[in-house]
């Protein structure tokens, strides 16, 4: 200590008239001291007695875990008092001694009284004890009031200081030394301005003055910093929140109170000055800490090491000459984490930025530089960063109001360095692997740091080195310019080497043709055209695949494969020329690599027009150079519509690129493919997948999903189906479910029925806790039953991926010669893992296979065929059957709801089965066919009946109704307008009908009414199953049912007699009469591509009741949501059917005689109420004789069965009988 000698405490406490009343016995014992051993013997009225400091919590402060307390007290004089009273206040310390007072304390004291007024005639550097320095610090004498108690508490260990003053009650005469006007600034730059009115404003809306002392003010500085850096953290108590904000390593004592401060707290003149020297032995060298501003608007003394600062403004405008930071001198990404410093030492509540908070600003930075090359250097960023937030923490923070900001010195120094490192690497810029280096020499944090996670000078050179390569910094964004083909790029053949690429079957030949393209020494550019989902990307996978293997020709050997990301090239370049330098610098890096690098670029028809912004030059104009002179190998890959559309329109670059085009697969590649991904899929979602799973994928892929391509439908068939499985092992079982759900249910009961005192209730309750017993068992066996099959299934699923982990590592061993590692590998590890799979997975068929297994680990063919009906709407029932067991019974379904028809239901069907069967062409419709006949015969019904058969509901029809399109421009309504006119957007009628149902079946009803030109739409329909639309894409009826209808002929039907069959001479001479005058009005053409005509006969009488009979099902159907029962006597469907009878008309007045005589009924009744809920209804006829002698009438009654026959309605409808 400056004033005593070490490890001796002293509290000192001033009372009235200047008297010292009591001094603290001192510790003299060596060695670290807390104050826990200390005992205050009297302090007045501030503390309690006979209690340690770490007892006394209340209202002063929390002492406990205060270390090494130092005390320093000022006698109290004024401005005009004499050396020689001064001495005599030293003797007033002499004489009030307590036992145990040392000498060399007590002239401690005494020096402190004699030198408070001496003159400084002596330099700084004349003196270099630790007294000298602290005399230096109080050369200034303050005016002191008579009366005010006063402790001052102040600890190095501490980092703080701790001064308990009560405010004078008079005023005080102004110093006699000559004080700067108050609006001067400070005369030395680490003089901090302080604000009295805010002050004392902060204390007369907070009123946290301590109760027991209710004219004090509590002042607690901020945490300081000792020479060494080290920092410990601040005592906690409620001192602590009562303190005001103030600055780092400030202690500020107050002038006289404003005009604008409230009666209440008013500030006290300086009272006292208290200075701090950090005197440990051997450890801290005494020096002064301790400098006084005085002004008419207050006193500020920095306490402590007080460096250099200076505001850190992001808008600086002064030039780097005179030392200062410019924007003009650092490069955008270092200039950014500069700007970010203060924020992050805001958050942290620190108001020096210093070069800890810089650190975190790079390291915060997303893909900045500091972390690529700390990364190069082999640290983990994380861990960096991590370290990097703690040493924040353990900084001194300043609370209270936002104090600002300010650059401290090692900040400054480090900056500086960075400017030596610019200037060494001869860089135009500081940039961010400048200020890297910095820290290396960053005495505060960064040299302690790099120490601790073994980071050097040469390590981090190495790594920049690697980074930049040869590059200088010559602009403001260097940095988007390093490693360009690292940042926008992926390399294939990294990933090829690590197992990450899925293997390539097939493409032998489009692989081939790349490599002889690019072995070219010009216009060395292969461009793969293909339709979307074909392979284009695979085939560039499967060259990397190659040339890590060693499967190529020696002018490729060792080559890397870079595919390009053009989105990343583009995002984020928001001013003119910066997508070009990106481009460049990703182009540069290609040709200095000398043909080492390939580069590819997916979708390459984005290159054309790209970043061609207010007059820019596109990437396609940047390329043509460096392609046309085979500096660049690079591989393209698009489709067959976008090379048209972009690459064709530039002949210039065109001519670059040597096409390969890339045709679909055939099912058979399809399926070696899915073969070949099968293990892939497999690991990944941890179930297995049958070989019947990948053959349906691909048939059923190709059969029902148009509009995409195989292999890329097929496989994305598989992989949504090892995903629905994956989710139903991991998700409940149904029958563990159904379990859970009934025992809540029944505790829910037993919960309701506990508070019930009856005998039944009790009963019930009773038998209740048996049933939930006996569920709650089950449910744990079945719990049990599930977590043991999924842990198994889990257990397999790990040993794939170790297997999977192993061939990796043993084909790295053989491209690398490592044949011992290999071997042991292959031999050692791979055999042990395959043999506990095949354990694994036999105890998983054993358990399976015992009947109490409740998950499946298979994906097989139902499970596609699931899949394939959610994605086109076909049930998966009809998908389950084979074709043969499902066209078996189309005939007898057909018969169900066509009655009378048999020659047209029985072509139909034969139609459908040959096509079913693979005798018709695949390209075309399924089945066309032509209904000819009356009107209704049931040729809309035939229609309906087939969709409901084939597509399991009758929506599957699209009817169009061709009297809409009787003019010549309607054409355009059925494929779209073409380009130019209204409703080019909207799509045709027809095709948007199909491309939304592709499985349907298509009516055009009335087909005779339409223009002749429409029947030229219908020609490629009919003969290659396809046809294009306004916007040009192909839209495929292969999977449709074409049927279309006609009245053409009908006259010559209803002439035939009812006898004819379709054998019989008068049938097959009506159908050549329909027929002839069906060529009279269509044209040959179109005729010869429809597949089947067919002539419908005029509906029979006895067929007639047939009818009667489905139309009164579908009314049952429709009464039976009442719980109605409805009943129909066999004389009510005669009468009904020779009302609905009418050989002209066929079966639609059937539908009107219904509606007539049996639903309005029906309808009365139930309104009236003799018709209700639970009722059954018997519809029967009745014979009564008029009384007039008329002929006998037959009416249609309704009554409930088992009751007396009444009629329906008073005003019964009175008939002729039959």
């Amino acid at each position: 200590m400056v004033f005593v000698k070490l490890f001796e405490f002293y509290i000192v406490s001033f009372a009235h008239r200047r008297r010292v009343i009591q001094i603290i016995r001192p510790y003299k014992e060596k060695g670290p001291r807390t104050l826990n051993d200390l005992k205050l013997i009297n302090a007045g009225k501030i503390l309690e007695n006979n209690k340690t400091l770490s007892e006394c919590k209340s209202p002063i402060c929390d002492f406990s875990g205060m270390t090494t307390m130092h005390v320093v007290v000022r006698a109290p004089t004024s401005g005009k008092q004499s050396d020689k009273r001064a001495a005599k206040k030293a003797k007033d310390f002499r004489a009030h001694p307590v036992p145990g007072h040392t000498e060399s304390s007590r002239a401690g004291l005494e020096q402190l009284g004699h030198r408070a007024h001496r003159r400084r005639s002596r330099p700084p550097s004349a003196r270099s004890d630790g007294a000298a320095h602290a005399q230096r610090a109080l050369h200034t004498p303050f005016p002191l009031q008579a009366s005010p108690p006063i402790i001052i508490l102040l600890s190095p260990r501490l980092h703080g200081l701790l001064v308990l003053t009560e405010p004078p009650r008079t005023s005080v005469s102004a110093p006699r030394r000559r004080t700067p006007p108050s609006s001067s600034p400070a005369p030395h730059d680490r003089f901090i301005p302080f604000r009295p009115a805010a002050y004392h404003q902060h204390y007369a809306t907070q009123s946290r003055v301590p109760s027991s002392l209710p004219d004090s003010e509590l002042i607690l500085s901020e945490p300081l910093i000792n020479r060494r850096g080290s920092v410990l953290p601040p005592p906690q108590g409620p001192a602590m929140a009562a303190a005001p904000p103030m600055s780092a390593d400030v202690l500020s004592f107050l002038p006289s109170a404003s005009a604008s401060a409230p009666a209440a707290a008013a500030a006290p003149t300086p009272v006292v000055a208290a200075a701090w020297g950090a005197a440990r032995a051997g450890s801290v060298r005494g020096k002064a800490a301790l400098r006084m501003a005085r002004g008419g608007a207050g006193l500020a003394p920095v306490v402590g090491r007080s460096p250099r600062r200076r505001p850190l403004s992001v808008r600086c405008d002064a030039t780097s000459r005179d030392g200062r930071i410019t924007q003009q001198e650092f490069t955008e990404m270092a200039w950014q984490s500069i700007v970010s410093s203060p924020e992050v030492a805001k958050e942290s509540k620190h108001q020096i930025v210093e070069t800890e908070h810089l650190m975190k600003s790079l390291l915060e930075q997303r893909n900045g530089l500091a972390r690529r090359i700390f990364s190069k250097a082999g640290v983990d960023n994380t861990r960096l960063l991590d370290a990097t937030e703690k040493f924040i923490q353990r900084q001194p923070k300043v609370l209270g109001e936002d104090p600002g900001s300010m650059l401290g010195r090692d900040l400054e120094a480090l900056i500086q360095r960075a400017r030596d490192f610019k200037k060494e690497y001869g860089d135009s810029y500081v940039s961010v692997e400048h200020l890297v280096l910095g820290f290396a020499e960053d005495k505060r944090f960064g040299k302690q740091l790099f120490k601790d996670f073994q980071i050097t000078v040469k390590t981090l050179k190495s790594a920049i080195e690697s980074i930049r390569g040869k590059q200088n910094v010559i602009d403001q964004d260097p940095e988007g310019k390093y490693e360009a083909l690292e940042k926008y790029g992926k390399d294939l053949t990294a990933m090829a080497r690590q197992g990450k690429l899925d293997p390539v079957i097939g493409r032998d030949d489009e692989i081939r043709r790349c490599i002889q393209i690019l072995s070219r020494r010009t216009k060395n550019n292969p461009v793969l055209i293909g339709e979307p989902g074909v392979g284009k990307t695979a085939i560039a996978e499967g060259l990397a695949q190659r040339i890590v293997q060693g499967d190529i020709p020696q002018a490729l050997t060792n080559r890397r494969l870079i595919t390009l990301d053009m989105g990343a090239l583009i995002a984020g370049a928001k001013y003119r020329g910066e997508f070009e330098d990106r481009l460049k610098a990703v182009l540069k890096e290609v040709t200095d690599s000398d043909g080492q690098t390939i580069l590819f670029i997916d979708e390459i028809h984005t290159v054309v027009g790209a970043g061609a912004t207010n007059g820019a030059m596109d990437a396609g104009n940047l390329l043509k150079p460096i392609l046309g002179r085979g500096e660049l190998h690079c591989i393209g890959a698009t489709t067959l519509d976008e090379y048209r559309k972009y690459i064709e329109k530039d002949p210039a670059l065109e001519r670059r690129f040597q096409q390969v085009y890339v045709d679909q697969p055939s099912v058979e590649d399809t399926i070696s493919i899915l073969r070949g991904l099968r293990e892939r899929y497999e690991l990944h979602h941890g179930v297995r997948i049958s070989d019947s799973a990948l053959v349906a994928a691909a048939v059923l892929s190709d059969r029902y999903i148009s509009g995409r391509f195989l292999p890329d439908k097929a496989i994305d068939l598989v992989d949504e189906s090892a995903a629905k499985l994956k989710m139903e092992i991991t998700s409940k079982p149904t029958a563990l479910d159904e379990i859970d759900r009934a025992v809540l249910k029944l505790e829910m009961e037993r919960l309701s029925l506990t508070n019930d005192t009856d005998k039944a209730s009790k009963d019930r309750l009773s038998r209740l806790e048996a049933e939930l017993s006996l569920l709650k068992d089950k449910q744990r066996k079945l719990t049990e039953q599930w977590d043991h099959e999924k842990s198994v299934m889990t257990k397999i699923q790990s040993i794939k991926e170790e297997i999977d982990r192993v061939n990796v590592e043993i084909q790295q061993a053989e491209r690398e010669y490592d044949l011992n590692r290999a071997a042991e590998l292959k031999y050692g590890s791979l055999n042990a893992l395959q043999r506990q799979l095949q354990t694994t997975e036999n105890e998983l068929d054993e358990y399976q296979s015992s009947g109490k297994s409740m998950l499946r680990e298979e994906v097989t063919q139902d499970d596609i065929a699931e899949i394939v009906s959610r994605w086109t709407g076909i049930p998966v029932s009809k998908l389950k059957q084979s074709d043969r067991e499902k066209l078996l019974y189309l005939e007898e379904e057909l018969h169900k709801r066509v009655v009378g028809q048999d020659p047209a239901v029985k072509a139909v069907a034969e139609a459908i089965q040959r096509s079913r069967a693979g005798l018709s062409d695949p390209n075309r419709p399924i089945a066309s066919f032509m209904f000819m006949g009356p009107t209704g015969v049931g040729k809309t019904e035939l229609a309906k009946a087939l969709a409901a058969f084939m597509f399991n509901t009758e929506e599957a029809v699209v009817r169009i109704d061709m009297s809409e399109y009787m003019e010549k421009h309607s054409v355009s309504r059925l494929i779209g307008a073409p380009p130019g006119y209204v409703g080019y957007e909207e799509g045709g009628q027809l095709t948007e009908a199909v491309r939304r149902r592709p499985y349907s079946v298509v009516l055009f009803d009335e087909i005779e009414k339409a223009h002749s030109d429409v029947f030229n739409v219908f020609l490629q329909v009919l003969d290659d199953g396809r046809v294009t639309d306004s916007q040009g894409r192909k839209v495929s009826f292969t999977n449709t049912i074409i049927i279309m209808t006609s009245n053409v002929g009908s006259q010559y039907i209803l002439n035939m007699d009812d006898e004819g069959g379709p054998s019989d001479p008068g049938y097959e001479n009506i159908k050549k009469r329909v027929m002839d005058a069906a060529r009279s009005v269509f044209r040959p053409e179109f005729m010869n591509r429809v597949d089947e005509y067919i002539v419908f006969k005029p509906l029979e009488r006895e067929q007639i009741n047939s009818i009667v009979k489905l139309q009164l099902a579908r009314v049952q159907k429709r009464i039976a949501d009442r719980k109605i029962k409805l009943e129909v006597s066999p004389g009510a469907i005669e009468f009904l059917g020779s009302l609905g009878y009418d050989p002209n008309y066929g079966a639609r007045p059937v539908k009107r005689v219904i509606q007539q005589y049996v639903e309005n009924e029906l309808a009365k009744g139930i309104l009236r109420g003799d018709f209700k809920d639970e009722d059954s209804i018997l519809v029967d006829t009745q014979v009564t004789v008029p009384s007039n002698g008329q002929l006998p009438q037959q009416k249609l009654v309704f009554r409930k069965v088992g009751e007396e026959s009444k009629s329906a309605a008073e005003g019964e409808k009175f008939l002729p009988a039959v």
